[in-house]
This record gives structure tokens, sequence and C-alpha cells, in this order.
């Protein structure tokens, strides 16, 4: 299945802003939905991140007016609450969340999520990049942590890839 519509959560935003990767975005996806109250939380902050957002073209802001029972249940933050409530509600949509109790959440109400780097596998597959691992260093240099264990899984996935479109 083709995700052609996202929606995504502060953090991934924030760290794709700062990596100067945010354009892979609109690349990867037809549309991009940014809940009002993810937006305001990026936009609050004195930052690369809150000074970009606001122009940006190919983002849709979307207000969530009640956060779904089954999510609320979880007790997650107000943007993965949001991200996770719209994404139920829209079931062609996919979540990009890292969180971890967000993704097992949304894992359990069968909604497809999407790690940030996730994505960088994603544009590989679809030939926008050449290599995960610049995107990967970017991404970490802008803040956001990601085990060891898991960089080498993401790297190893991105082999994977390279020698399936050898074949």
């Amino acid at each position: 299945m083709s995700i052609n519509r996202v929606i995504i959560n502060s953090s991934p935003l924030i760290v794709l802003l700062k990596s100067q990767q945010a354009e892979l975005l609109p690349q990867l996806f037809t549309e991009v939905l940014v809940p009002l109250g993810v937006f305001e939380k990026v936009t609050t902050k004195d930052d690369i991140a809150s000074t970009q957002l606001p122009s940006i073209s190919w983002i849709q802001t979307v207000e969530v007016n009640a956060i779904a029972p089954e999510v609320a249940a979880w007790d997650l933050g107000k943007g993965e609450s949001q991200v996770l409530s719209l994404a139920l509600k829209n079931s062609n949509c996919a979540a990009i969340v890292d969180d971890r109790a967000a993704r097992r959440c949304g894992q359990a109400l069968g909604i497809i999520t999407i790690g940030t780097g996730g994505l960088l596998i994603l544009a590989k597959r679809r030939g926008l990049i050449p290599s995960i691992s610049p995107g990967i260093q970017a991404l970490r240099d802008a803040g956001l942590w990601l085990s060891d264990s898991l960089v080498s899984l993401l790297k190893t996935s991105s082999r994977r890839i390279a020698i399936a479109h050898q074949l």
C-alpha cells in the first residue's frame, strides 16, 4: 500500500526542519497535515523551525476538536494525541511520530506509523537520496536521539534496498 497522506508530530517536523531535510516530505507525500496543536508548539519556540514553518506552502494545518477516547487512554502529549486522533479518523493517512509510546498506541489502533528515520528509508527506496547515512547524521546533529542499534537497523535496511535495486 502506497502512503500518500501523512500527519506529522512536532519532534519529527522540528528535526527535519533543523536538519534541512523537510523538503523530503512533499517529495514523498501528496499531503502533509499538521494538527493545529503541533503547529502552535513548533512556532512558539525561538529557533529555525519556528521561523521556517509558517512560510511553508506544502503543509496543511488541521484543527483537531476532540481527542479520540482510545487515544486519550494512552495519556500521550497533546501533539501525539492530535496526530493519532486525526489518523484514526482518516484511515488513508499515516502518522509520523517518534515517541515510543505514541508509536505503540498507533500500532495498537491499526494506524500506520512512520518514524523520522523511516522517512529516510522511504526516500532512499524512492531514489530521492543516494544514502541514508548523511541524513541520519544530520538528524542526530539536529537533536534527534537515535540509538546505535536503531541506526544500524536503518543502515541495514538501506543496504537491502540498494541490493534489491541492483538485482
